[in-house]
């Protein structure tokens, strides 16, 4: 197991109707005016926006809006609300939604204490933002895992750029998770979530580190829930146990619990980045295609950890007498469950084209085995 520093500092509020209280729960951060950010109608017409509204009259909070965030969240919506929360005298970014709005907070709240240029500094040059306004959530997507994380990917559309920064700073300080608030949203994008938050997993549990029992572990049963409970929430959305199921995992999978002491693996992701910068792709349908053609194309390199995977995670029988088959099974199983859930297995079928792959392939990557341009074209391949 490696050195490591684990740091969660946010508090979790989950539970059914915590929303409606979160004027209480900001007032101990002291915040003279929050900036509330969210996507757009489904908060308005569900009655969620007004709901939190009436909880921060109810707490003395001055408050400001921004809406319009999208999925794959746009850097120049961030840059509205930077000079949103510079000119109100904003000290609090609330964000309603899932990992774009949260995403999208996060930046704000990192460039409304910044001087220079965050695109350029904290998302090009990957320097760490040093401060940042507090951030706070109200979770609607159990996907991404932002409202426990430190990081946040953003969109830049004009240089058709996908990104992510990494700080502290930006760490949500408060998180209400709510699973009926995730009932509401239609099957595939539930579908996009579970796929997210599952390959967050993989991307830690495929390592070189030796010796990380515990983790491997924390890693296996988490995986396990996600396959148990995502395909009920798919199936039958009012499943208040599936959702809060589902939800917690998603915060578990990416506050990087079962990442710590070992080398992590992210090709999956930084492929799909590329894929989402370029076609604007739903971020757990693109994984759904990229995780197993990766598994595919990497697995001899470690037989072992893939047949592990596959009895403990997948469910298939040991043959120690063919643990390729058994590992290659594994990852059937896998792109099959993805497919269970209503996600795509093609890159075809998200749009990918044939004439652009070179392009989108054209980067070094991978930890768990170090892949060049010609490899990521053999991927490419095999997600075709």
């Amino acid at each position: 197991m490696l050195n490591f520093v684990f740091h969660s500092p946010t508090k979790f509020v989950f539970g059914k109707g915590e929303e409606n209280n979160v004027g209480s729960y900001l007032h101990p951060y002291t915040p003279q005016k929050v900036l509330v950010v969210y996507g757009g109608r489904s908060a308005e017409r569900s009655g969620l926006l007004g709901r939190v509204y009436a909880s921060l009259k109810q707490a003395g909070l001055p408050y400001v809006s921004l809406s319009g965030v999208q999925p794959n969240p746009r850097y120049e919506l961030a840059q509205e609300g930077i000079a949103l929360c510079k000119r109100e005298q904003v000290d609090f970014v609330l964000a309603i939604g899932g990992g774009s709005v949260i995403d999208t907070a996060k930046c704000i709240a990192a460039g409304a204490l910044y001087d220079g240029d965050p695109w350029q500094d904290f998302f090009i040059d990957k320097k760490t933002a040093q401060a940042a306004l507090p951030v706070a959530c109200i979770l609607t997507i159990a996907a991404a895992g932002s409202e426990g994380s430190w990081d946040a990917v953003i969109t830049h559309e004009a240089q058709g750029l996908k990104e992510m920064m990494r700080s502290e700073a930006i760490r949500p300080v408060l998180s209400i998770l709510n699973p009926e608030l995730t009932m509401s949203l239609p099957a595939y994008q539930t579908a996009c979530g579970v796929t997210d938050m599952f390959v967050h997993i993989t991307e830690r549990y495929f390592t070189n580190t030796r010796d990380v029992d515990i983790t491997d572990e924390l890693a296996e049963a988490l995986m396990r829930t996600i396959l148990k409970y995502g395909i009920v929430c798919v199936k039958e959305p009012d499943n208040y146990n599936a959702r809060a199921q589902i939800m917690w995992a998603g915060t578990l999978a990416h506050n990087d619990l079962c990442g710590v002491g070992r080398e992590q693996e992210w090709t999956s992701h930084h492929i799909q980045r590329r894929i989402g910068a370029k076609y604007d792709s739903a971020h757990g349908a693109g994984l759904a295609t990229i995780f197993p053609a990766w598994a595919q194309y990497v697995y001899k390199h470690d037989v072992p950890r893939f047949v592990r995977f596959a009895t403990k995670v997948m469910g298939v029988d040991n043959d120690v007498f063919h643990p390729e088959e058994v590992a290659l099974e594994g990852i059937r199983r896998i792109k099959a469950y993805f497919a269970s859930l209503g996600m795509p297995t093609s890159l075809s079928e998200l749009g990918v084209k044939d004439e652009d792959i070179k392009e989108l392939a054209n980067f070094n990557d991978g930890f768990f085995v170090k892949l060049t341009p010609a490899d990521m074209e053999k991927i490419f391949d095999l997600a075709k």
